[in-house]
C-alpha cells in the first residue's frame, strides 16, 4: 500500500519559515520524480517545486530563492523548507511522486500552511 504522508503545515507570520516533510511508504522511493503542490480553494492545483531523481531542482517563479525541495532517499523522505513566506503562499500543500510516463502518480493527503499576521 503506497502511502505518502506530509507534516509540518500550520500557521505563520508574514517573513517567517516552514520545513514541510513528505514520508513515503510502499514505493521504490528512489525511483520517483518527487514534487510539492499547493492549492487554495477555488484554484487549479499549483506545482511548486520538483526534484528528479538525480536531485536536480525545479520550482516556479513565485517561490525561487525562497523555497528549496530537497530529499533523502535513505529515509525516503521529501522535504519543502519555506523562507520568507508571504500571505500568497497560503494553500494546502500536497506531495507528490511521479515515476513518470504512462505510470500512476502517487498524492498525499495535504498539510495546510497559512501565512497570517
Amino acid at each position: 500500500q503506497v502511502q505518502l504522508v506530509e507534516s509540518g503545515g500550520g500557521l505563520v507570520q508574514p517573513g517567517g519559515s516552514l520545513r514541510l516533510s513528505c514520508a513515503a511508504s510502499g514505493i521504490s522511493f528512489s525511483a520517483y520524480i518527487m514534487g510539492w503542490y499547493r492549492q487554495v480553494p477555488g484554484k487549479p492545483r499549483e506545482l511548486v517545486a520538483r526534484i528528479s531523481r538525480s536531485g536536480i531542482t525545479s520550482y516556479v517563479n513565485s517561490v525561487r530563492g525562497r523555497f528549496t525541495i530537497s530529499r533523502d532517499n535513505a529515509r525516503n523522505t521529501l522535504y519543502l523548507q519555506m523562507n520568507s513566506l508571504k500571505s500568497d503562499d497560503t494553500a494546502v500543500y500536497y506531495c507528490n511522486a511521479d515515476p513518470g510516463p504512462a505510470a500512476t502518480q502517487y498524492w498525499g493527503q495535504g498539510t495546510q500552511v497559512t501565512v497570517s499576521s
